[in-house]
């Protein structure tokens, strides 16, 4: 296993983890959604994500500089949205029973979109060597 690939499964689980979780803290009530459909949700994104990331790491490995360019890493919240839309529809996810499409957008759009942001600004100021360390953070 290649060292980054190690340092994105972590900076994944703790950055959805913690600001995945504080943006679905406040935007939970405002999608109309229960707290156990949005954090359900939101541990299969930690979860399947985690499947992603192989996915992408076999991926990178075709191209030179062996890393995605910043728009792919938002891009890919589509694949990702619809693969667990369509878990959610097929009663794969527990608690998520009753999600109506655009409460499920607007709960996963946001919480990718400040994941996104996260990792692409703020995250950079307090783990200065993050980058440094192929992404992990311990």
């Amino acid at each position: 296993m290649l060292p980054t690939l190690f340092g994105r499964l972590q900076t994944r689980i703790a950055v959805i983890t913690v600001i995945g979780g504080l943006v679905t803290l406040a935007v939970a009530p405002l999608a109309s959604a229960g707290y156990p459909a949005a954090y359900s949700v939101l541990a299969a994104v930690v979860v399947i994500g985690l499947g992603w990331e192989l996915v992408y790491h076999l991926l990178q490995q075709f191209r030179w500089e062996k890393d995605w360019p910043t728009p792919f890493a938002l891009l890919n919240g589509l694949n990702e949205g619809l693969l667990l839309w369509f878990l959610v529809r097929a009663g794969l996810i527990p608690n998520t029973e009753g999600v109506r499409p655009g409460q499920f957008v607007t709960l996963f759009a946001t919480v990718w979109v400040a994941t996104w942001l996260w990792n692409n600004g703020p995250m950079r100021v307090p783990f200065v060597h993050w980058r440094f360390r192929g992404g992990r953070l311990i």
